[in-house]
């Protein structure tokens, strides 16, 4: 291997001693070696960065610390002491804490719920004080500087704001150590100001915090120490001074950068889809989505910009039939959806990447091959039977088409990394052979060089005739890869750019003002 970043002098380290340290960390999976003798400090009151491509062992690293996963080799020690996790309960005694970046919640059940749930408090041993919880909930959601009523039904929030309970229910807990692994990954530009203002109170109660994002801006604002991991090796270790995003990419990838998408220079095609005042009302009172009409042509790139609670999502999921209750008329290729099921419109030609893999694009269960063939089993039959050759080659296909890194198509598919998930969600989506795709953030949660990948591929798809359409709330993704831009802000939309867009015109018109409102 070659490690191309040294290790400068931690001149702050008197400030932040170690709390927590792994030496000779090993993790070894059937098939794969995820972690290869990694040494890795958490220093106390101070922020440690850990960045690395998806499949590097950043989440490995942290499975371990937090209990969920054992070593194969190595030793953990806390404050000088050795101790050995085997369960997460082991963890959380040594005062380890950890926000999941695949949220870890019941969404049938309340917010307060999910805070304490296996933690809640008692009355006299006897049964569960319900008033408690709710106002110690009530305080923490103050404390993240968010209105969401203790008692609404977690299913009920955005991704957004589950993403906060789940770092609240972290909080509740006492820790000395607390894990973030990916927190902003779905939240809005406001909440995550609101995390940072948290963070830097946690610093100086004297919180060590690990921080997992592949926001390279965001790690040089909020860091004091960074780790760079490259399959499963460290390639950099020092504090924060002096760093910037070439240094933290070279370490990441190697002398040689990956860049973001080329544009692939092709014409469009006829209108591949329509969109006629789509609407759907908001549960008590106004809408969700608000009479909003678009079109894309065969082989365009249509990016849909917005903030978190735009309406971009139900959007979507108004398109693919999901939401009974809305109006308004959808065509794929002339042909109308208007009445259709979910599996109808698949088979017009009309597919979806969700914004939540987890929830909505894979059963995690299954293996990395079902997965991939889920919504396409029709295709792989003979007769009435499911052709077991012919689907474990069309995953094969897919599988090297958008470079999976799999050790086996038959591991289960949340054996992936992050990254690699969403590859396969993506490929589950392309082998319905659709004319047009929808996806929903498709880079949430994905590294600097898969989020490459992403981009290149969706130009070649473009290229090749696929109409796209594409939601992100991040500005810099939807410059890079629309053809052309839509902006949405509270259901409806709020502005349409092509050539020569004017950025901050974009943000302007995703910002309307706006009073917020307590949810539930």
């Amino acid at each position: 291997m070659n490690a191309v970043v040294d290790t400068n002098p931690l001149a702050a380290a008197d400030l932040h001693p170690v709390g927590l340290s792994i030496r000779g960390a090993v993790k070894v999976y059937p098939g794969t070696r995820a972690l290869k003798s990694v040494d890795f400090d958490i220093r106390m009151g101070a922020v440690n960065v850990l960045v690395g491509e998806n499949g590097a062992g950043k989440s490995t690293l942290m499975k371990v610390i937090a209990g969920v996963e054992e070593l194969t080799g190595g030793e953990i020690t806390v404050n000088g002491v050795p101790k050995i996790f085997k369960s997460k309960d082991d963890a959380v005694k040594a005062g380890v804490g950890i926000v999941f970046q695949e949220l870890n919640l019941f969404p049938e059940m309340s917010v307060a719920e999910n805070v304490f749930i296996g933690r809640e408090p008692t009355r006299a041993g006897i049964d569960i004080d319900q008033d408690a919880i709710r106002t110690r909930t009530r305080a923490l959601m103050a404390r993240l500087e968010q209105p969401i009523s203790p008692d609404t039904t977690l299913g009920h929030l955005r991704i957004g704001q589950q993403q906060v309970v789940e770092i609240a229910k972290a909080l509740a807990q006492d820790t000395n150590i607390l894990i973030l692994d990916e927190p902003t990954s779905a939240l809005s530009a406001q909440e995550v100001e609101v995390l940072f203002r948290i963070i830097d109170d946690l610093k100086k109660q004297g919180v060590g915090i690990v921080y997992i994002s592949h926001r390279l801006e965001e790690l040089i604002r909020v860091g004091d120490y960074i780790t760079v991991l490259r399959d499963g090796e460290i390639t950099g270790n020092r504090s924060m001074d002096g760093v910037d995003i070439p240094w933290i990419v070279r370490a990441m990838i190697g002398d040689k950068s990956k860049d973001f998408s080329s544009q692939v220079s092709h014409e469009f095609g006829q209108v591949m889809f329509e969109a006629v005042d789509v609407c759907l009302p908001r549960q008590g009172g106004g809408w969700a989505v608000n009479h909003v009409s678009m079109n894309v042509r065969a082989g365009e790139v249509l990016g849909v910009y917005g903030l978190m609670g735009a309406g971009r999502t139900e959007f979507l999921e108004c398109v693919m039939g999901q939401h009974p209750g809305c109006g308004g008329t959808v065509s794929v290729d002339g042909r109308s959806l208007d009445g259709l099921s979910v599996g109808k419109r698949i088979a017009r030609g009309i597919a979806i990447v969700p914004e939540d893999r987890k929830r909505d694009g894979l059963v995690q269960i299954m293996a990395i091959r079902e997965n991939l063939t889920l919504s396409s089993l029709k295709k792989l039959t003979r007769g009435i039977d499911l052709s077991p050759a012919r689907e474990a080659s069309r995953a094969r296909d897919f599988i090297n088409r958008l470079t999976i890194k799999v050790a086996s198509a038959e591991n289960p598919v949340s054996s992936l990394s992050g990254g690699n998930q969403q590859k396969v969600v993506i490929g589950k989506a392309l082998m319905t052979e659709p004319k047009v795709l929808l996806m929903d953030e498709p880079s949430r949660g994905i590294d600097i060089g898969a989020k490459a990948e992403i981009y290149r591929m969706i130009r070649h798809l473009a290229a090749e005739g696929l109409a796209i359409i594409f939601v992100s709330s991040d500005i810099e993704e939807v410059l890079a890869l629309s053809d052309r831009i839509i902006v949405m802000a509270d259901g409806r939309v709020t502005g349409e750019f092509t050539h020569g867009r004017d950025t901050d015109a974009i943000v302007t018109a995703a910002n309307p003002s706006k009073t917020k409102e307590p949810v539930g």
